[in-house]
């Protein structure tokens, strides 16, 4: 390859192996609607940094350090206590009971304080009148006589001595339980105040595990905070709505949605992203024979293995090019991708036994993982092409042949097959459980024309040093602009 200023005349000879739009009249009434669509400039090409555009993705958040965390919910905290004047300890107790939501509970504790207290589970709604005569009684656990002052109650007016309170909350702590621990009274639910525990707790390293076991609850009840599930990641988001928007960590790069904390998974949302996983682990072992790597040529039967992450193949012995999801004839995929990614349901189902119906449940299913895994696994083999692309950059850079900044359209292209890919996959789960209508119509249109775009997109990444630059740049336009409109249209924004 010549010097990156003369890039497109030294490339001019790479033909364009597939078109860049996708055709699919046919099927769709609506077609002229669906052209709008694209017409829309969106050079967000950044995997990692949506920007506050029309991006669906876009979503604000702050990665936060524990000290800035312990701040802010102390914070809320005397914001409650200065508006009601209560203790921070009664304070916490509210707020966690209602999932940190401040205008709420100030309301409520205006106009009823002591319904909201009893809701609350801070006060009993009969307290116990436990009439004590001379200076001491019996404790009602270990059952010794102690004096009247080493008996404690909470304000349901249970009492026991200090010596069982303080064995009670060891236990409790140990057991990972901490603002939820109650009165020991049976048939009472009343919640202990941390300053109570404190009071009463003997050992200085139960509290101090205590502390930290309740902030860990404090920072899980709050809609607004999420701890980053990225391996030993200290970092905890903030943000201002409870959302399935996408957040990536800068501390341990990981991804994942804000809502579940699971991996992120647009379009689908968090309850389906759920099911569709549980059911993949179920039917693990139902669904392994589908998982390998290797396939026959459907045209000399040639054992041929996926090395790449596009799904456009060519077999090395009769060149013959096909899909690999249905063994179809590649050629045909400009006007039948469509009926690659759509599956087709017998309409007479209903109307056969149950062990016809159980098949074809069963086939519907892998038909759906074939293509979910296959996307999982091209995001790997994807990877090693990124790194394939690093390493020619820099053998370019340091043969003086144009800089990082002249090839930086190469990363580019590399990291946006990368998104558009991954959104891809998770659109199998959404149509999966998606009800047949003329919704699900448009979204398998859709998926079909990302789909397309895609392969298009990673056979010519693949083949980034044979391919025009402008040919690739406008290969990365459609195939954004795709996956956007797809998303502007299903995602639950």
């Amino acid at each position: 390859m010549g010097p990156a200023a003369s890039m497109s005349d030294d490339m001019n000879s790479g033909e364009s192996d597939h078109d860049s739009d996708t055709d699919l009249s046919d099927h769709m009434d609506e077609d002229d609607d669906y052209c709008g669509y694209y017409d829309n400039d969106t050079n967000d090409l950044d995997i990692d940094k949506p920007k506050k555009t029309d991006d669906p993705e876009y979503f604000e958040f702050e990665l936060l350090q524990l000290e800035d965390v312990e701040r802010f919910l102390n914070e809320e905290v005397e914001v409650l206590c200065s508006s009601q004047k209560i203790k921070p300890s009664l304070a916490k107790m509210l707020l966690h009971a209602h999932n940190w939501k401040k205008e709420f509970v100030i309301e409520c504790h205006s106009k009823n304080p002591s319904k909201l207290l009893v809701d609350s589970k801070v006060i009993p709604k009969t307290k116990n009148q436990q009439l004590l005569a001379g200076p001491s009684a019996v404790c009602g656990v270990c059952l010794s006589q102690v004096a009247r002052t080493d008996l404690y109650d909470l304000s349901c007016g249970h009492m026991f001595c200090g010596e069982c309170w303080d064995s009670y909350c060891q236990v409790q702590i140990q057991q990972g339980t901490t603002l939820g621990i109650a009165c020991m009274a049976n048939d009472c639910d009343v919640m202990m105040p941390e300053d109570f525990l404190y009071s009463i707790l003997s050992k200085p390293d139960l509290r101090n595990r205590y502390s930290q076991l309740s902030f860990l609850e404090y920072v899980k009840s709050h809609p607004a905070l999420r701890f980053c599930p990225g391996p030993n990641c200290p970092i905890i988001v903030k943000a201002k709505d409870c959302r399935a928007k996408k957040v990536l960590c800068s501390t341990c790069h990981t991804m994942f949605c804000f809502k579940c904390g699971l991996e992120y998974h647009a379009p689908t949302d968090c309850d389906v992203i759920k099911k569709w996983l549980t059911k993949c682990a179920d039917d693990s072992e139902t669904a392994n024979y589908i998982s390998a790597n290797t396939k026959d040529c459907p045209k000399c039967h040639v054992c041929i293995e996926k090395n790449g992450g596009c799904n456009h193949m060519q077999c090395s012995k009769c060149k013959y090019d096909f899909c690999w999801m249905c063994l179809g004839d590649w050629k045909a995929h400009g006007s039948e991708y469509y009926e690659c990614s759509r599956y087709k349901e017998n309409p007479n189902i209903a109307n056969e036994s149950v062990h016809a119906q159980a098949r074809e449940a069963l086939k519907k299913y892998l038909f759906y993982f074939e293509r979910w895994e296959n996307h999982a696994k091209s995001l790997k083999l994807e990877e090693q092409t990124l790194d394939k692309i690093k390493s020619r950059i820099q053998e370019k850079v340091m043969n003086s042949t144009g800089t990082w900044i002249d090839w930086q359209y190469l990363l580019d292209a590399a990291h946006l097959l990368k998104k558009c890919r991954y959104t891809l996959q998770y659109t199998y789960p959404y149509a999966y459980y998606m009800e047949k209508c003329a919704r699900k119509q448009l979204f398998e249109y859709q998926q079909a024309q990302l789909e397309a775009e895609v392969e298009n997109l990673s056979w010519k990444v693949e083949r980034a040093e044979i391919t025009h630059r402008g040919d690739l740049e406008n290969q990365m336009d459609i195939a954004e602009k795709r996956r956007l409109t797809l998303l502007k249209d299903f995602l639950d924004i």
